[in-house]
């Protein structure tokens, strides 16, 4: 997971120009993998720069070498979604990825048989309805963000903020994966019941709406039920990352919560199009931030040596927040949150290793949440009831709107850049969505017998 190939060298350019442009977030160093519909068919793809590679159509080209591991990549996905793809050994996706950078690289010698081909193999991503990454069948969300879990316990009165397993144990909840969306369109305003300011308990559109800046992990091979995941073991059973909004009406789940969230976060989760492969990450590689002296040692099923070397990522996120007034004055989003992965105290792989400690299984697909990543400083908060200390000190933007929950109207556009010197920085794409006003509530009516 952190060899480098001949796809991560920082010198090697692209034919398709504006896969070289420096703040593109998909250059020829990136190709993540995605979905999408063209011509009313689904189809998989492969970003580079404002284009992505048709899977079927390349499968269809001959350009491929025929039964090479690339082409056995490619054929699997030819249905149209990655599951068959990411439940295959990683040396088949690998191999696809070697592929298309060969035959995408400037001094391509295939480039001209490419050229002709272009327009079946490489449509613009803003012709194509992009969608989910592959079929989601089970949602884990996790909290692992010291600061972001300290900050809502003080937010609810807690003498102890911090639950008493936050440091022993990737703690998490098992989500709603029927209302994941890809990134893009309305996020409708759920009912729900919450108390209002007087106390009284009430049923109506939330009023507390907030968003939460997370990455999520997406399962490649999953494991047998009873046959955990060691820790070490854990990286190879992650295809990818992509971006995760976890949108929270706060209201309805600080009222609701005692088993755990549940409608106050089934309503909408919204994910980035792209699964940014562990492979193209593997030069931004890192130790994960080291544990204070005072804190429990690992448990020996979460402490692997690989891990402890390479379980954290250069990575830097961020939130920018439109709203109808900015839109409206030509206004640029605000950015609103800048933070980073390490701001995370379990590793990906630890959340692996733990979710599977106990026998469960995971399978081809399955979605990890790492939970809200927000950090120590006031910049860092990764979601509007830590921006406004639960309320008491409104956000204040430019135009002199403020904040205290999002508004019918808003937009939040969360982003992310793996970056480090001598490597090619890359991105995720956007993980945007629009807060919709409540539908009107069906009032039910039961018919008694005559």
């Amino acid at each position: 997971m952190t060899a480098l190939n001949p796809t991560h060298d920082p010198a090697r350019r692209s034919w398709i120009e504006s896969a070289n442009q420096p703040d593109t977030d998909f250059p020829i160093q990136n190709l993540p993998f995605g979905a999408f519909e063209r011509d009313g068919e689904p189809r998989a793809g492969v970003a580079i720069g404002e284009h992505v590679v048709d899977l079927r159509a390349l499968r269809d080209s001959g350009l491929v070498e025929a039964g090479s591991d690339a082409a056995i990549a490619c054929e699997a996905a030819a249905d149209g979604t990655l599951n068959r793809l990411m439940a295959m050994e990683p040396r088949y996706a690998s191999a696809l990825r070697a592929a298309l950078s060969d035959l995408l690289k400037s001094d391509a010698p295939q480039r001209a048989r490419v050229d002709e081909q272009v327009r079946a193999l490489l449509p613009r991503v803003d012709e194509v309805a992009l969608r989910l990454a592959c079929e989601v069948g089970d949602y884990t969300d996790f909290l692992t963000s010291l600061h972001h879990t300290e900050r809502h316990g003080r937010y609810k009165g807690l003498a102890d903020p911090l639950p008493p397993a936050f440091k022993s144990l990737p703690i998490a909840y098992h989500g709603r994966a029927s209302s994941l969306r890809v990134s893009g369109g309305e996020v409708r305003r759920p009912h729900g019941q919450y108390r209002d300011a007087n106390g009284q308990i009430v049923f109506g559109p939330a009023p507390a709406l907030d968003f939460e800046l997370e990455c999520a992990a997406w399962i490649g091979r999953g494991n047998a039920l009873t046959q955990p995941i060691p820790i070490d073991a854990a990286h190879e059973h992650i295809f990818g990352y992509s971006l995760l909004n976890d949108w929270s009406a706060k209201s309805i789940q600080w009222f609701e919560q005692v088993l755990g969230p549940f409608l106050g976060k089934s309503f909408h989760s919204s994910l980035s199009p792209w699964i940014v492969t562990a492979e193209a990450l593997a030069p931004f590689r890192k130790a994960p931030v080291p544990r204070a002296k005072d804190d429990p040692p690992l448990m020996a099923h979460l402490n692997g040596a690989f891990d402890q070397q390479h379980g954290g990522l250069h990575l830097e996120l961020s939130a920018h927040l439109s709203t109808a007034q900015l839109r409206e004055a030509g206004s640029a989003p605000v950015r609103i949150t800048q933070t980073h992965l390490d701001n995370l105290y379990w590793t990906f792989a630890q959340m692996v290793a733990h979710h599977t400690s106990n026998g469960c299984n995971l399978r081809t697909g399955d979605l990890l949440g790492s939970g809200t990543i927000s950090g120590a400083a006031d910049e860092a908060r990764a979601c509007i009831t830590e921006l406004t200390n639960a309320g008491k000190d409104p956000l204040r933007l430019p135009n002199g709107e403020t904040r205290t929950a999002l508004e019918d109207g808003d937009e939040i556009v969360l982003g992310a850049r793996a970056t480090k010197p001598g490597a090619v920085s890359i991105g995720f794409g956007e993980c945007r969505g629009r807060i919709a006003p409540a539908f009107a509530f069906a009032e039910q009516r039961v018919e008694t017998p005559a």
